[in-house]
C-alpha cells in the first residue's frame, strides 16, 4: 500500500512551491503569514523526507537545483487541483441543491408550507423537497429533518428558531347557515347556536375557544353538535353549514374570499404569535435550509 501524504509534508509542499515562485524564504514567509525561519524549516523537513535537495543557497539568491525545478512544477500543478477542489466545494455550499426534509403539523403543512413550495422549486429546480405532515413532536436531529414547523411554545432550547407572522382565532359560519340564525353578538350567544368542534389527535382533550373580551382572554367549551379530530374538517364542516366554528385565519382567508365563510366576533377574536420555525446548529450552513428559510419568511 502507498504510503499516505502526512500533513507536515503537505505543509512543506505549499512553502517550497512559494518559494521557488518568488525566489525567497522572506517573500515566501510574507505571503503565507509565517516567519522565515518557519519557513525554513518546513522545507528542511521536506528535503529530509524527500532525500533531494530542492534548493541552492546562497548569501544572496537561493535557486532552484535540477530536482527542485521538475518538483516544483509538479508541486505547482498538486496545488492549482486542490485550489480547484476547494472552489467548487465553495460553490457547491453556495448552490442550493439536495433533498430538504420538512415536518409541520397537518394544518399548518397544507396551508403555510405547501402552497409556497411550487414557486420556491421554481426559483431552485435542483432542490426536492420532502414534507412530513404529523401532529407528533418529532426530534428533527433524530429523524434527519432539517426544518420543522411548530405550533405552540417551544421546549427544544438547543434549536435555533424563529417565529412565523401572527395569526387570529375566530369564529365563521356559512352564508347559508346565517341565513337561517342570526349572527351571535357575544360569545355568550354561542350557547343558542349550533358549533362544530375539534377534538386534538395526540391528547384526546376538546378544543376550548378563546376570546378577547376587553384586556381578558376568556375560554368557552361549546356544547357541539358534532366534534371532529381535525381542523379542516372544521372548516369543511363549517362550510357546508353544519353551525359555527373556530379555526385560525390562515386555514380560513381562501374560504372568506370564496364567500362561503364568514367571520363572526371579530371585536372578541384572539391573536396568536405561536407559530415557530425550528431548525439545528448542524443546519445552519446549508444553502438549501437557507434559501428555504429566507423564502418562507418573505411569505410569511
Amino acid at each position: 500500500m502507498k504510503e499516505q501524504i502526512s500533513f507536515e509534508r503537505l505543509t512543506g509542499l505549499i512553502a517550497f512551491a512559494r518559494a521557488g515562485s518568488l525566489g525567497s524564504y522572506t517573500a515566501a514567509a510574507r505571503s503565507l503569514s509565517l516567519s522565515p525561519s518557519a519557513v525554513s524549516k518546513s522545507i528542511q523537513r521536506l528535503e529530509q523526507a524527500l532525500g533531494v535537495t530542492l534548493f541552492t543557497r546562497t548569501t544572496r539568491s537561493l535557486v532552484l537545483t535540477a530536482e527542485g525545478r521538475a518538483l516544483h512544477e509538479r508541486t505547482l500543478t498538486l496545488l492549482r487541483d486542490a485550489d480547484e477542489i476547494a472552489q467548487l466545494a465553495k460553490r457547491a455550499r453556495a448552490e442550493p441543491a439536495g433533498t430538504l426534509r420538512i415536518a409541520a403539523s397537518l394544518p399548518i403543512g397544507i396551508h403555510l408550507i405547501a402552497p409556497v413550495i411550487p414557486q420556491f422549486c421554481e426559483m431552485y429546480p435542483k432542490v426536492a423537497i420532502d414534507l412530513r405532515l404529523n401532529d407528533r413532536v418529532i426530534s428533527i436531529v433524530d429523524e434527519n429533518v432539517d426544518i420543522a414547523i411548530r405550533l405552540g411554545d417551544l421546549a427544544d432550547s438547543t434549536l435555533l428558531s424563529r417565529r412565523l407572522s401572527a395569526y387570529k382565532m375566530g369564529c365563521y359560519a356559512s352564508p347559508e347557515y346565517l341565513a337561517r340564525y342570526p349572527a351571535p353578538d357575544h360569545p355568550q350567544d354561542l350557547m343558542a347556536h349550533k358549533t362544530v368542534n375539534l377534538r386534538y389527535q395526540n391528547t384526546g382533550q376538546t378544543f376550548r375557544w378563546p376570546f378577547r373580551i376587553g384586556e381578558q382572554e376568556i375560554e368557552i367549551l361549546p356544547s357541539s353538535t358534532l366534534t371532529v379530530d381535525a381542523s379542516d374538517a372544521v372548516i369543511a364542516a363549517i362550510a357546508s353549514g353544519a353551525g359555527i366554528g373556530m379555526a385560525a385565519s390562515f386555514m380560513t382567508e381562501s374560504w372568506v374570499r370564496d364567500n362561503r365563510l364568514v367571520p363572526l366576533l371579530t371585536a372578541f377574536t384572539v391573536e396568536r404569535h405561536n407559530i415557530w420555525v425550528v431548525w439545528h446548529e448542524s443546519r445552519r450552513s446549508n444553502p438549501a435550509v437557507r434559501a428555504f428559510l429566507d423564502y418562507l419568511f418573505a411569505c410569511h
